[in-house]
């Protein structure tokens, strides 16, 4: 597993209770995340903290400078040589960041992927990571997301989960729960 690093996206206060766009589960995903979290610093492997900001200070969340824009507690990175700290301010966590040529300079070949949205942010670093030659596995019930609405008809966040999923599944990563993925390890 030595060329494996796991990435940890937008983990945020702004995404939980009490923030200003609280994803439905994201407590639960939060603790699975944790868990896989802790797998990574056992073993010592890369671990990558993926923080979105904004640029602009009229964004709905993620406003620059505050708490919101913060990891959230569960997920902060530790001051360890393999806990990379990464600031976006795409959907895309490879475009204007650094992360793929910091993955690339380490030998990673296969990410494991946790975090939020899974229709916005999980989906563009997943698709992205596939066509820049990576292996991907997601943790599934360590991603959340939000009720969405389109021409009328709301789609609950369980749904447009499964339907995220199931689409990286067909062609772009292996998608797997918690548990699964740490019996493998």
């Amino acid at each position: 597993m030595s060329n494996t690093a796991l990435i940890i996206v937008d983990m945020q206060n702004d995404y939980f209770p009490a923030g200003k766009w609280t994803l439905s589960g994201i407590e639960a995903a939060a603790a699975n995340a944790a868990r896989v979290l802790d797998k990574f610093r056992e073993q010592q492997l890369p671990i990558f903290h993926i923080r979105h900001e904004f640029a602009s200070t009229e964004a709905p969340f993620f406003v620059p400078g505050t708490e919101g824009a913060r990891i959230h507690d569960s997920m902060l990175p530790l001051d360890r040589a393999n806990e990379i700290r990464i600031l976006k301010h795409e959907v895309n966590s490879f475009k204007g960041t650094e992360l793929h040529e910091t993955l690339r300079s380490r030998g990673i070949e296969k990410l494991v992927i946790v975090g939020a949205m899974s229709h916005m942010c999980i989906d563009a670093v997943v698709r992205a990571a596939a066509d820049l030659g990576y292996q991907n596995t997601v943790v599934e019930d360590a991603c959340a997301t939000l009720d969405l609405e389109f021409n009328g008809v709301t789609v609950p966040a369980e749904q447009v989960h499964a339907a995220f999923m199931s689409a990286l599944a067909f062609a772009y990563a292996e998608v797997v729960s918690t548990d699964t993925y740490l019996a493998s390890c």
